[in-house]
C-alpha cells in the first residue's frame, strides 16, 4: 500500500537471512512479545531459496510501463494475467481453480463525473469547489444522480457497535438525507487504551464501514470529514478518486440498498459548515468521542449532481497451487493483489502511468518468488500451497472478497493466509513490522522465524491507521481464517533507524499512489527478499506439519473461527 532517493543496496550475491527448521510446538503465546527487542545473532544460516534474481525479474516485469498500471478491465489486466500464467506454468504450478488459473469476478465499473460545485444552504449559502474542497462519486449503477436540497445530518463517527455499547445513529432519522461523519473511531481521541482499542483503529474506523453503515441507515449520501493523522494518508490520496472510475462486485439479482453518493470533505470545509450551523467543529468532534453522544440535524441542505457511466464486466483472480501429497484438502494461502491504478493524472514529469511497483507488483512478484522456492525444494508439501493474486484491491478489496465468498478451499480447510502487500523497496532491515499485533498465533511463528534469521519483529508504528483492515487478508479474517499481514521495517541494515524511517516517510508522502512508484535506481530488492524468506519459512513449516494456528483471545475474529472449527 506504501523512489527518487538513492541509498546503498546489498550486492546481488547477498545471502538473505534464512533457516529451515520445523518444529511441532503449537503454543506461541508470548513469542512475538519476547522478540520486540534488538535482534539476536544466528550463525546457522543456509542459502536463501527466495532469490534476488527471481524476485527482481518478476517485480521489474510486473511494474513495467507495458503493463499500463495493471488496472482491471484494461489491456493492462490482460497482460498481467497472461504474464502470471506464463510464469506459473514455467514453475510447474497447477491451475488453482479446477482446470483454470483464473477465477471470474463479476464486477461493475461506475465512472463518475461530478458537478464542479456542491451547494450547502442554511442561514447562508456556501458553494464548495469540487476536487479542492470535496471529492464525491456515484455509488449506484445509475446514469444520473441528483442530490437536491437533501438535509444534512451530523452522525458523529457513524458507528453502530453493540459490543462497545455504541450507536451514533440512535434517535436519528437519516433516511434520504446526507450524513456527515468523522474518520476513524472514538478511541483515537481517548487516552484510555481500553476505549474501543485506543489509538489502534478498529474496523469501525474504516471508511468502507462508514459508507456501508450509512446505507444500512437509509441515507442518500455520506460525507466523511478527512483528517490526515487519523486517516493515515493526505487528502491528495482522496483526490485520486475525482472524476475517475470505481469498481464494485456485481450484485444484480441480490441487490441491497446503497447510498446514491459517497465521498469526503476536508476539515476546513467541515469547520465552515459547522460554523454556519452555529457550532464549533472541534467541540463537536470532542463531543462525538464521548459516551452519550447524540447526533443532530445541522439545519442545512446540500445539493449537487453526478453523471455516471456504468459498465458491467468481469475481472479475474489468478490462482495457482502445489497440491499436498498427504492432505491436499488442507491449504496455506499466500495472497497479494495484482491490480493498481492504471493510467491517470500526469505528474510534474509528464508521467501518467501508475506502475505500482511497491503497491503491489512487489507482493505479486513475491508470490512467484515464493512459489519458485517451493518448487525448487525437491519435495512436495504435505498440505496444498495456494498462490492467490486478486483483483480490485485498490477498489475496496473486491477480488479477495469474492474469493472469500467463493473459495476454492473452504474456510474449514484453510490453515492460514499469509498476505503480501507493499514489500520493502528500501533495502534490507533488521526488523519486520507486524500489522495488527495480538491477532493470531501466526505472528508468533513469524517471530520465531525472524529470531532464527537474526532479525526481530516490530510493532506497527501507526496502529491508528487501521492497516490490518486495509488489505486482502482482512477478507480471510472476516471468515475466521487466521491471517498475517506484515509491513516494511525501518531499522535499515546499513543506514540505521533514523534514515530508514525517513525513507518510509518520503515514500508515504511523495511516492505512494503516484506515477513515481516504479522500479528505478532507488528501488532495492534485497529487503523484500529477506521478508519473503521469512514468509516462505512460515508456509513451509505449516505445509509440512499438522499445526492449526489459532486466533488469540481478544481478537474480534476468534469467535467466528471457534463457531465452525473447534481448536485442533
Amino acid at each position: 500500500m506504501f523512489k527518487s532517493i538513492y541509498f546503498w543496496a546489498l550486492p546481488l550475491g547477498f545471502t538473505v537471512f534464512s533457516a529451515c527448521q520445523t518444529t511441532t510446538n503449537t503454543q506461541h503465546a508470548t513469542a512475538s512479545e519476547a522478540i520486540l527487542a534488538e535482534p539476536t545473532t544466528n550463525e546457522s544460516t543456509t542459502t536463501a531459496q527466495v532469490t534476488l534474481e527471481s524476485y527482481s525479474t518478476y517485480v521489474t516485469a510486473l511494474a513495467a510501463d507495458d503493463m499500463e498500471g495493471r488496472k482491471p478491465f484494461t489491456t493492462g489486466e490482460r497482460k498481467t494475467l497472461a504474464y502470471l500464467e506464463k510464469e506459473a506454468k514455467a514453475l510447474g504450478l497447477e491451475p488453482g481453480n479446477g482446470n483454470s488459473f483464473l477465477q471470474e469476478v463479476p464486477m461493475v465499473e461506475i465512472t463518475s463525473a461530478p458537478a464542479p460545485t456542491l451547494t450547502v444552504k442554511g442561514k447562508k449559502t456556501m458553494t464548495l469547489k469540487g476536487l479542492e474542497e470535496y471529492v464525491v462519486w456515484a455509488r449506484r449503477p445509475e446514469e444520473n444522480v441528483s442530490i437536491k436540497d437533501s438535509e444534512l445530518v451530523y452522525a458523529g463517527f457513524g458507528i453502530v457497535a453493540p459490543e462497545y455499547n455504541w450507536n451514533d445513529y440512535a434517535g436519528l432519522n437519516v433516511k434520504d438525507k446526507v450524513v456527515v461523519v468523522l474518520v476513524s473511531d472514538p478511541g483515537f481521541y481517548s487516552s484510555d487504551t481500553t476505549f474501543f482499542k485506543g489509538r489502534t483503529m478498529t474496523y469501525y474506523g474504516r471508511w468502507t464501514y462508514k459508507f456501508e453503515e450509512a446505507a444500512r441507515q437509509g441515507a442518500k449520501g455520506c460525507l466523511i470529514v478527512h483528517a490526515t493523522e487519523p486517516a493515515g494518508y493526505g487528502f491528495q490520496v482522496v483526490q485520486n478518486n475525482w472524476n475517475t472510475s470505481k469498481f464494485y462486485l456485481d450484485t444484480r439479482g441480490k441487490e441491497t440498498y446503497k447510498c446514491a453518493m459517497e465521498g469526503w470533505i476536508t476539515t476546513p470545509v467541515a469547520e465552515k459548515i459547522f460554523a454556519a450551523a452555529g457550532k464549533n467543529y472541534q467541540a463537536e468532534l470532542q463531543r462525538a468521542a464521548k459516551r452519550g453522544f447524540k447526533g443532530n440535524a445541522l439545519g442545512m441542505t446540500v445539493s449537487t449532481s453526478l453523471k455516471a457511466t456504468v459498465k458491467y464486466d468481469k475481472s479475474y483472480n489468478f490462482i495457482a497451487k502445489i497440491s499436498g501429497s498427504k492432505r491436499p484438502e488442507e491449504a496455506i494461502v499466500y495472497s497479494a493483489h495484482w491490480d493498481h491504478l492504471g493510467i491517470g493524472k500526469k505528474n510534474a514529469q509528464n508521467d501518467s502511468i501508475y506502475n505500482g511497483a511497491a503497491d503491489n507488483a512487489s507482493g505479486t512478484a513475491g508470490l512467484l518468488a515464493v512459489a519458485k522456492a517451493f518448487t525448487g525444494q525437491g519435495q512436495k508439501p504435505d498440505r496444498s500451497i495456494v498462490f492467490l493474486s486478486v483483483t480490485a484491491e485498490e477498489q475496496g478489496l473486491l477480488g479477495s472478497q469474492h474469493y472469500a465468498e467463493n473459495p476454492v478451499f473452504p474456510k474449514e480447510k484453510t490453515v492460514a493466509n499469509l498476505n503480501m502487500d507493499m514489500l520493502n523497496p528500501f533495502g534490507a532491515t533488521k526488523d519486520i513490522v507486524l500489522i495488527g499485533m495480538g491477532q493470531s498465533e501466526l505472528e508468533d511463528l513469524l517471530a520465531e522465524e525472524a529470531q532464527k534469521a537474526g532479525r526481530y519483529i516490530a510493532r506497527d508504528p501507526n496502529p491508528e491507521s487501521g492497516l490490518y483492515y486495509r488489505s486482502d487478508h482482512f477478507n480471510f479474517a472476516k471468515t475466521g481464517v487466521p491471517a498475517l499481514f506484515t509491513g516494511m521495517g525501518t531499522d535499515h541494515l546499513q543506514l540505521g533507524k533514523a534514515e530508514g524511517k525517513r525513507l518510509l516517510d518520503n515514500f508515504t508522502a511523495n511516492i505512494y499512489h503516484k506515477p513515481n512508484d516504479e522500479v528505478n535506481t532507488a528501488f532495492k530488492f534485497d529487503g523484500a527478499v529477506a521478508d519473503l524468506q521469512l514468509l516462505y519459512q512460515m508456509g513451509k513449516r505449516l505445509a509440512f506439519s499438522n499445526e492449526w494456528p489459532q486466533w488469540k483471545t481478544g481478537s474480534e475474529f476468534k469467535t467466528v473461527r471457534d463457531k465452525y472449527m473447534p481448536k485442533q
